[in-house]
């Protein structure tokens, strides 16, 4: 008896699949060349002057490539400063007030040196001061997660009894941004260990002297 052949042949292989028609593929390489050319047009001329097309040219990329993955310029540098911003970050927990606020100044400072952010948040600042939409997209991007920390070591510092209760994590905020980002970014002085020790120290003397002062 001749066997079947239908019955010892391997099944045929599936189709292999299609991507669906349309979807465009962003190549990862291409991105990073976009994300660098847009550090060194930023050096280069700065937010104001910065274009779609210089990022495409510097990038050697098509203007398309770059729509693909932000809509203008502005969400660009964003998704820049996002990625280095302190949004997402866990508070500090180090037990105590001054602990939690020279681990912020830490991460700040940080935060400030990066390139990306000494070139760009200068120029962001002064077109938020003039943009509404600006404004809100530099809010959301930065502000919101300083905010945010600068509440959890408030309220945590409450809750230890360093500090009484009402005190305003705004002004916790301008107390430990304000000195950093005068120091880093316009005057562009160096930042040791030892000054984030003493700006620590007097952050936290300024808040429990706010806090006495509205008894």
């Amino acid at each position: 008896m001749t066997p079947d052949p239908s019955a010892t042949s391997a099944p045929a292989p599936a189709p292999a699949r299609r991507a669906p028609a349309g979807a465009a593929v962003l190549r990862a390489d291409v991105t990073e060349a976009i994300r660098d050319a847009v550090v060194e047009e930023l050096a280069a001329v700065g937010f104001s002057k910065m274009s779609i097309e210089g990022i495409a040219r510097r990038a050697g990329v098509g203007k398309t490539a770059v729509y693909r993955r932000w809509k203008s310029k502005l969400h660009l540098v964003l998704d820049l400063v996002g990625a280095f911003a302190v949004d997402g970050l866990p508070v500090p927990a180090t037990g105590s007030l001054y602990g939690d606020v020279r681990a912020l100044l830490e991460v700040m400072s940080h935060v400030l040196r990066h390139p990306v952010a000494s070139a760009v948040i200068p120029d962001l600042l002064v077109e938020a001061a003039r943009n509404p939409e600006i404004a809100d997209a530099v809010r959301g991007a930065l502000l919101d997660g300083q905010r945010r920390m600068a509440a959890g070591i408030v309220s945590d510092a409450v809750a230890r009894g360093e500090l009484p209760a009402g005190i305003d994590p705004a002004h916790a905020l301008d107390l430990l941004i304000g000195p950093l980002y005068w120091r880093q970014v316009v005057v562009r002085d160096a930042v040791t260990g030892g000054h984030l020790d003493v700006l620590a120290h007097q952050v936290v003397a300024g808040l429990k002297a706010s806090s006495e002062a509205g008894d």
